[in-house]
């Protein structure tokens, strides 16, 4: 069975945060001019009734006069100067990775709500410094590890705490995508880039999520490209302390594969596109037990528009239920920061040409 601990897909905080309360639409602005923005996070906010995009900064004025062209709002030269803008109640940031700990602190000191791209810091130090900064200042902070708001992980929730693969033993998952560009910001470790912190992530969040904040790193090895000394792919055991383990590879050096597995002592279950699905995506759970194996269809859903509501439901409550799971939300991406760093700290490094 799944732990105790999560009924409804992560632990509940009781903790209520300082939010201002309003009814009408969340008044974004957007530093930065990445494509994950362009693809999928400004068509979530522009279908989202309960968003309104007001300003997209860039350091280059024509890229942000593209966004607007698209998705609407004034155009801003240079990320400071959005900031400075009273008609805004909370940013989104999509720089790199990098660029995230300055430019979260200087939005929540303008007080505003943010939604950052993942992983929110470099560092686990940084990413509490911040979420408490948050706190103090009452203002929301959302890290935005968007594959978690696709139902299909509630719908394996309940799966397996019906039984259907018995007591889970070993959580294994996978994200590994082909080789980018030799100009890809992924390949500069200066920025926050790299394997660990682009596509390792995911499975290390899928494992804190089905397996508990209990996790601590048994081993790892991190294969490094020599030339540009960044890292490109690795491997990573955890355990709980009741020997419950999980197996979890990433890399941008193969083949596109992304899933995870449940096993239990009666039966295993898999299911296939779990960080990246289109919105138009059906999964489909494999459950393999001795007697067979069943495939269950389950619905589409899309995840990024899902995580917006999320967060512009938070902003607009008054502690309410979606501030507390906001919070909630943030714990784990403390305990997901810990292991970051446990594993950079600690893994094994292979040089390889």
């Amino acid at each position: 069975m799944l732990p105790h601990w999560l009924p409804n897909g992560h632990p509940v905080s009781d903790g209520r945060l300082d939010v201002h309360e309003g009814t009408g639409p969340v008044r974004f602005g957007v530093i930065g001019c990445a494509d994950i923005a362009w693809r999928r996070t400004l068509p979530a906010m522009r279908a989202e009734p309960g968003v309104e995009l007001r300003a997209v900064a860039s350091r280059d004025l024509s890229k942000a006069e593209r966004f607007t062209g698209s998705f609407g709002g004034v155009a801003v030269n240079g990320y400071a100067e959005l900031l400075k803008r009273d008609d805004l109640d909370a940013v989104y940031i999509p720089l790199p990775t990098g660029m995230h700990g300055e430019w979260v602190e200087r939005a929540l000191l303008a007080g505003k709500h943010v939604l950052v791209e993942k992983p929110l810091t470099t560092r686990s130090r940084e990413a509490g410094r911040l979420v408490a900064l948050a706190e103090e200042r009452g203002r929301l902070l959302l890290e935005n590890m968007m594959f978690l708001h696709h139902p299909q992980h509630r719908q394996v929730d309940e799966l397996v705490s019906g039984g259907a693969i018995g007591e889970v033993r070993s959580f294994l998952s996978t994200f590994t995508i082909p080789p980018r560009p030799p100009d890809d910001i992924r390949y500069r470790p200066d920025a926050g880039g790299g394997a660990l912190m682009d596509t390792g992530v995911y499975p290390i969040r899928a494992a804190l999520r089905f397996l508990g904040p209990r996790l601590r790193l048994v081993g790892a090895v991190l294969r490094v490209e020599r030339a540009r000394g960044v890292v490109v792919g690795g491997s990573v055991l955890l355990s709980d302390p009741d020997g419950v383990t999980a197996q979890l590879s990433f890399g941008m050096e193969h083949s596109y594969c992304t899933g995870y597995e449940l096993r239990g002592d009666s039966g295993r279950l898999s299911l296939d596109r779990v960080f990246t699905p289109p919105p138009g995506h059906r999964p489909v759970v494999r459950i393999e037990r001795q007697d067979g194996c069943e495939e269950i269809a389950l619905p589409p859903g899309d995840q990024f528009a899902n995580m917006i509501a999320f967060f512009a439901a938070a902003v607009r409550s008054d502690g309410g239920a979606a501030a507390r799971d906001l919070a909630a939300w943030n714990a784990d991406s403390l305990r997901q920061a810990d292991l970051v760093d446990d594993i950079g700290d600690r893994a094994h490094y292979a040089y390889v040409s």
